[in-house]
């Protein structure tokens, strides 16, 4: 995979039919469910079935299990992922026949042109900071249309087409597709150097947050200012004209966290921004989850809305799916999965755990995603998975990869060992739920942590503790 470079696009009604290629992937359903709501004729293919699939089917989508040429019928635009190879039958077919060929960064600028854009981006947080502002802007009235990473728990759905002006998106920077938005107000929760097989150096990386803060659109920028990457950003931005807006705990922050309180499942905190107060109450743990919620009440503020409202509105945000999602309770125990698939987010989600947990024990159950992501971070996993009494760890999804010599699940275990944790290695996923189950006692708090197929592992948990206490 290399860097995309931004393209000129043409309005979203002027490109159909449109045939989307890994349609039930996070980013590309919620995509092409737009399409389809503004009246586009949509067909979409995936190598399997999914949730996400079926549910684009039952909205009247046109949906294909597994990759034929055939399938791309009389579109005259195809979207892709950068994670799509040319070899893929489907474009492969696109190609030949000369149809117009989009990323689905292109695809997704092509809805947002003629709206108020905001970009959230940053290396952790993405998808729960995009996901709280268009919850927040809503509540205060302003029925944004978003797309966002993950389906909100209380909507089932990643994406709304609203009648509003302002537009919310997750912007990607893995692969710097990030700076093909018309961004006009642009987030950045963190910057913390990553996705280097893209980027190659964190110089560059680094680098192209300051692109996609000073694209020709962008007039205002949310910054966390606790962040020491979005700091050095911050003082590139200097020198330019965009207007920088600061949220974070220190005195220097236009929008400031202070008396914060971790309670549980919920944390709560004031929240002062210039010309007033508020209380920030979340029913989301964590007080990496307040500052999300600062950076999209600082969206609200600039867009002139009611700070009250936006507060109403942090304080029904549900959360989205896979971000300390509730699976289950059992007996006492307590299942939560969590996307958390990087050591930075590990020890949040850790940290969130512990205040959950209250007296009972924080049970991690870690998949590694990617070989090389696991060869490059092993020692930090390890550190960080430590924090948790109990670990277990599985083998590495392998996603786009092929296996890398002397790298596997091995490396974290060894590490996390070394970092003091009581951890257990369960190569096999299949047999994850049952080792978990022959770990858990009453009172844990079991956690499923990483991007890939280890959201299996809760349901198949809880059904065995069920049948236990049967």
């Amino acid at each position: 995979m290399t860097l995309f470079e931004p393209i000129p696009v043409l309005p979203a009604d002027d490109v159909g039919p449109v045939h989307f290629i890994a349609i039930g992937g996070a980013g590309m359903s919620g995509i092409a469910q737009l399409y389809a709501e503004r009246g586009i004729e949509v067909t979409g293919s995936d190598q399997a079935d999914s949730p996400a699939l079926r549910r684009l089917a039952a909205a009247g989508i046109r949906t294909f299990v597994g990759h034929r040429a055939e399938q791309i019928g009389n579109a005259r635009t195809v979207v892709v992922s950068s994670a799509v190879k040319e070899s893929n039958p489907e474009l492969a077919a696109a190609r030949d026949k000369g149809l117009l060929v989009w990323h689905r960064s292109a695809a997704l600028a092509a809805l947002m042109l003629g709206r108020t854009a905001v970009s959230v981006s940053g290396t952790h947080g993405k998808t729960t900071t995009s996901a709280m502002t268009a919850t927040m802007l809503a509540a205060a009235g302003a029925d944004p249309s978003y797309v966002v990473g993950s389906p909100l728990q209380d909507s089932g759905s990643s994406a709304h087409l609203g009648a509003g002006s302002t537009f919310v998106v997750e912007a990607d920077e893995s692969d710097g597709s990030f700076r093909q938005y018309p961004t006009v107000v642009a987030v950045v929760s963190n910057i913390e150097a990553y996705h280097l097989d893209n980027w190659l150096t964190p110089e560059a990386y680094a680098a192209g947050f300051v692109q996609f803060c000073t694209s020709r659109t962008v007039r205002t920028v949310v910054l966390d200012s606790d962040d020491p990457g979005c700091r050095r950003l911050h003082d590139s931005l200097r020198r330019g004209s965009v207007s920088v807006t600061c949220v974070g705990e220190g005195d220097d922050a236009d929008i400031r966290l202070s008396h914060i309180v971790e309670d549980g499942t919920a944390a709560r905190a004031t929240l002062t921004w210039p010309g007033g107060t508020g209380e920030l109450r979340l029913a989301v743990p964590g007080r990496h989850n307040l500052h999300n919620a600062a950076a999209a009440f600082a969206v609200g503020h600039h867009l002139g809305l009611d700070p009250q409202l936006l507060l109403e509105g942090a304080a029904g945000f549900a959360g989205t799916e896979r971000r300390f999602q509730f699976v289950a309770e059992v007996a006492g125990v307590r299942v939560v999965d969590d996307y958390a698939h990087h050591p930075t987010e590990i020890a949040a989600t850790l940290t969130a755990a512990r205040a959950a947990a209250g007296t009972g024990r924080v049970v991690a159950c870690f998949q590694p995603h990617l070989y090389s992501r696991t060869r490059d971070f092993a020692v930090e996993f390890g550190q960080a998975l430590a924090a948790a009494d109990v670990v277990v760890v599985t083998d590495v999804y392998a996603a786009r990869e092929e296996p890398m010599a002397g790298v596997s699940s091995e490396l974290v275990v060894r590490a996390a060992r070394d970092a003091g944790a009581d951890v257990t290695y369960v190569p096999a996923l299949a047999d994850v739920p049952a080792a978990l189950a022959g770990l858990a006692r009453e009172g844990d708090l079991i956690l499923t942590l990483g991007a890939g197929d280890i959201t299996t592992a809760g349901p198949l948990l809880a059904e065995l503790l069920e049948a236990r206490r049967g």
